[in-house]
């Protein structure tokens, strides 16, 4: 661990990969549109192994774990420092003693809230509004989420690190809440922004941060008319059954958000096909390396290269290099 920072009155946000990359886009989007610096880093190896090893030009590289990182920003109102913590995956075993070990960290730099972003899989169909999901720690955090109108999870669980975070902070006195995203479930393997802009648009809101969300709103039109499309093309294949499926009855719907509220939480992510990896064109080469200057220079731009990153699907390829745009300056 680095050096505890001095903060003011800080909120953590937690993040990790998942159904539509919802959590993770939300929060790289913050870390580049707030310029936020890496603070922290810690290693957990007793709760990772190593299920498969890299290799490059014949040579087996060393194994390597995922790794967990701390990113912060000072609010220059001075009213909340934000925090955020993004990991690289989920534990496969060990998931309460690894929330503790970051709630531990949380607490030892003054951490007020803590805050987890996830998807919620529905029938809902691609142009339509994503909705907001909520559960809390307390019934202040319920009482807030309902004037923000958003939908209370009643019954139900939410799966892996999203929810068991809340209950180690919960554990130790800190308040939480766990905002999910809406998605389509037929796209569960596909990068859906509209998502993780309904989530940061409530982030918004409850903390009074002035993010300009134009970039993220600007990629979900984007993406909204490529899905639209490509269902179009399905469905007139195919006839109506799948578009069937994502119209039923709106009870139908709720019985599905209540099934697939565990799926982000289980480590699932989306990595491509399976198989070895399809070679990037030069060209493709050239953008990136473009993109990865301009974001040195200006952090701003760091989401525009995680977006050529997604369309490219070589984000995990790069993903150390791209954390390494928010280290401080040497």
């Amino acid at each position: 661990m680095a050096d505890t920072p001095k903060l003011t009155h800080p909120w953590l946000v937690a993040v990790w990969p998942g159904m539509g990359h919802v959590a993770l886009n939300a929060g790289v989007y913050l870390l580049a549109k707030l310029g936020m610096t890496a603070i922290a880093e810690f290693e957990s190896n007793e709760v990772f192994d190593v299920e498969q090893v890299e290799v490059k030009d014949g040579l087996i590289q060393p194994a390597r774990r995922p790794r967990n990182r701390f990113f912060a920003w000072t609010d220059p109102k001075k009213q909340h420092d934000l925090v955020v913590f993004l990991g690289e995956a989920q534990p496969p075993v060990g998931k309460y003693p690894f929330c503790r070990q970051v709630i531990a960290y949380a607490r030892e730099i003054g951490i007020e809230r803590v805050f987890t972003f996830a998807a919620m899989a529905t029938r809902m169909r691609p142009e339509h509004r994503s909705r907001v999901f909520g559960a809390a720690t307390d019934e202040q955090g319920v009482e807030e989420q309902k004037r923000l109108e958003l939908n209370v999870l009643e019954d139900g669980h939410i799966g892996g690190l999203n929810g068991v975070l809340l209950a180690a902070a919960a554990e130790v006195g800190l308040r939480g809440s766990c905002f999910l995203g809406e998605m389509p479930h037929v796209f569960a393997q596909v990068p859906f922004p509209k998502a993780s802009l309904a989530i940061l648009e409530v982030f918004n809101t409850i903390t009074g941060i002035e993010l300009d969300l134009t970039e993220l709103s600007e990629q979900a039109q984007t993406v909204e008319e490529q899905l639209k499309e490509l269902l179009a093309r399905v469905e007139e294949q195919y006839g109506r059954q799948l578009g069937g499926e994502m119209d039923e009855e709106a009870e139908d719907e709720e019985e599905e958000e209540s099934e697939s509220e565990s799926k982000e939480g289980v480590g699932y992510r989306y990595e491509g096909p399976e198989g070895l990896e399809e070679p990037v064109a030069s060209p493709d080469l050239a953008r990136i390396e473009e993109l990865f200057a301009r974001a040195a220079e200006d952090r701003s731009k760091a989401f525009e290269l995680k977006r050529e990153l997604d369309r490219l699907g070589v984000f995990k390829k790069y993903e150390d290099r791209f954390l390494d745009l928010f280290k401080k300056p040497g």
